[in-house]
């Protein structure tokens, strides 16, 4: 089956992660991604490359992970005869993708109103922090920079005093999505143009686009958030509990999954017609969760996930690593396949 974007070359110039991230994506769908590394190569190449657990082949995960797909070049875009090379490759190719700081671009000749002297159809996306204008866009950002800037980390944790990054880079991972959705745009528009454009993609606009419904009930109310854990500012119960042997989350979201718990755990507090309405469970969500919390515990993960399910109760396990990445669902969906690196790998053990 051909991919989608088989008959789309791209010229990546990224590093780290954001960038990386959005060129593998298109990698991923097809698209002829040749990655221009300088001669030293790109950095994460010696990213864990010495660490015995994280890397293979002189590479550390980062760079395996993120470079997938790819072809690689290395040319000095700070030598003539290097961009000349480079300029080569922009005449047949459709998009060039860089991470670098603002104004960079520009000074290595390889910004978008250069290269569309070059080629008129090349479409060019920049990844920054804080994107290409404004009144402090060279500010250096990674993810936990955009992260804490644009809001999220302040609504992430347990309490206002102690803000949490999120678990996963959703700070450079956003931007990299962004990026795609940004440069698969363009690409459709070239198609009644017959022009290309800039895509200009910030990380902080990343994070506070995610903000969504939370920012608007900010403007309505005027309130900032606060918090919560993995609790809701709405439904109850609707949190992470304890079982005998790890954890499970319910999320209890309509009165007619209450009716069911109900049945499940059998705790004669819950009985109370006062809490067969969110108001009423939402008064006493704390002894509610506390006694939730004391009847899982009682059994296994295993045991009250069965139970749960079988009453259509929104619920999951928390899974580490080792079984999310082992999940039959998961693996049905091919988000984990088999691959030269598994293979290697798998000859370690």
């Amino acid at each position: 089956m051909n991919k989608p974007l088989s008959n789309i070359r791209i010229l990546d110039l990224t590093h780290m992660l954001s960038g990386p991230y959005g060129a593998m994506i298109l990698a991923d769908l097809g698209a002829e991604t040749i990655k221009v590394e300088p001669l030293q190569g790109e950095g994460t190449r010696k990213l864990l490359a010495s660490d015995p657990k994280n890397s293979l082949d002189g590479m550390g995960a980062y760079y395996i992970t993120l470079n997938r797909n790819k072809k690689s070049v290395a040319l000095n875009l700070k030598n003539e005869q290097g961009l000349a090379v480079f300029y080569d490759l922009v005449r047949e190719s459709d998009v060039v993708i860089s991470n670098f700081g603002v104004g960079v671009p520009e000074r290595l000749k390889i910004d978008y109103d250069t290269l569309k002297g070059i080629n008129p159809r090349i479409i060019t996306c920049t990844v920054t922090g804080f994107g290409s204008d404004g009144p402090n866009p060279k500010r250096p950002a990674f993810d936990q920079v955009a992260q804490a800037t644009g809001g999220g980390m302040s609504i992430t944790g347990t309490d206002p005093d102690h803000p949490v990054r999120s678990g996963i880079p959703i700070g450079d991972l956003g931007g990299g999505m962004f990026a795609v959705m940004g440069i698969l745009t363009a690409l459709m528009e070239r198609e009644r143009s017959c022009e290309g454009q800039h895509v200009d993609i910030s990380m902080l606009d990343c994070q506070v686009s995610m903000l969504n419904y939370m920012a608007t009930m900010y403007f309505l109310s005027g309130d900032d958030p606060y918090p919560i854990g993995n609790s809701h500012f709405v439904h109850v119960p609707y949190n992470t509990f304890h079982t005998s042997d790890g954890f499970i989350v319910i999320a209890v979201i309509t009165d007619n999954f209450w009716h069911n718990l109900k049945e499940v755990v059998d705790c004669p507090e819950f009985s109370n017609t006062k809490y067969d309405g969110q108001p009423g469970r939402w008064e006493d969500r704390e002894m509610i969760n506390r006694r939730l919390d004391e009847i899982l515990r009682k059994n296994t993960s295993e045991y009250w996930l069965w139970r749960l399910q079988e009453k259509r109760i929104p619920c999951a396990p928390v899974n580490r690593f080792s079984q999310a990445l082992n999940d039959g669902q998961v693996l049905h969906r091919n988000m984990v396949v088999a691959s030269w690196v598994m293979t290697r790998l798998g000859s370690r053990a």
